[in-house]
């Protein structure tokens, strides 16, 4: 069975609009990415605290938190960042997340600044160190696949869960990310599913890059998801629909438009006969 999470600061950044909309589209959980605009590695312990009573007053839980560990140039203070990972990962200690989201590093000086794949060993070397980190806590690292980053194409990503070669590092597969990479999702599926763990729902259009509802895109969201579901995935769908604005380091949706992707995508379900837990 199918479960909903979300990243809810798409709705809206106060906590209560994002835990109503959520409750009324049949959204479960989370995937923590902000609220009130303060990203999650950088709520205060007061924060945190009202977050997660407000979370466990509605009944819902928190799936991942939707880090930006990663997202960042490769030249970047490893030192420092490794300590906001390891903020994430508190973060999914203290809202009992069994995932983190990440990513896998911009070339030197940031996005489209030049080849990231002569820098493959460095980033190797840290995702090894993020896998030592968390070896005996009960979180899983999920990478995302994004344009820009080492593992932007699926070749990539497959080379980084091969390399990596760990259960603490699986894959956050996302349809309109490959299409905005300029690859087709199907062609990626049989080489990531074995380490899909996460699957993120928003769609694209390949000749534009523009981000629509699940189906109406180049995604194969439909073909994917029924094959997912053959094959045994019981995990979350997690919505990240874009719908208002497709940002650099954050997406805009609200509540109405939230709502379209939610039904875009209980259409798909529907018509697969996938059920989903309430």
């Amino acid at each position: 069975m199918i479960r909903l999470s979300a990243f809810a600061d798409e709705i809206d950044p106060n906590l209560d609009l994002q835990i109503k909309h959520c409750r009324l589209n049949g959204v479960t959980h989370l995937e923590l990415r902000s609220v009130d605009k303060v990203n999650v590695l950088d709520f205060t312990d007061a924060q945190k605290r009202d977050i997660k009573a407000k979370l466990d007053a509605a009944g819902m839980g928190v799936v991942a938190i939707g880090s930006p560990i990663g997202k960042v140039a490769i030249d970047q203070s490893w030192p420092d960042h490794f300590d906001r990972f390891k903020i994430a990962v508190d973060m999914a200690l203290f809202f009992n997340a069994p995932m983190i989201r990440l990513f896998s590093y911009y070339p030197p000086g940031g996005e489209g600044k030049g080849a990231i794949e002569p820098h493959r060993h460095q980033i190797i070397d840290r995702f090894l160190a993020k896998v030592e980190y968390v070896q005996s806590m009960p979180v899983t690292m999920v990478h995302e696949n994004e344009k820009g980053i080492f593992g932007e194409k699926g070749k990539n990503c497959l080379d980084l869960m091969q390399t990596i070669n760990s259960p603490k590092l699986r894959s956050a597969f996302d349809f309109a990310n490959f299409v905005q990479a300029k690859e087709r999702p199907i062609d990626n599926w049989p080489l990531l599913k074995p380490y899909t763990t996460h699957i993120h729902i928003k769609d694209a259009l390949l000749a534009s890059g523009k981000v629509v509802p699940a189906g109406q895109g180049d995604g194969d969201v439909d073909a994917i998801l029924a094959d997912a579901n053959a094959s045994g995935y019981s995990g979350f769908l997690s919505l990240e629909p874009h719908l208002q604005v497709a940002g650099h380091s954050h997406g805009e949706t609200g509540p109405e438009l939230f709502k379209t992707a939610v039904d875009a995508l209980k259409v798909i379900l529907k018509r697969h006969n996938i059920a989903i837990a309430t």
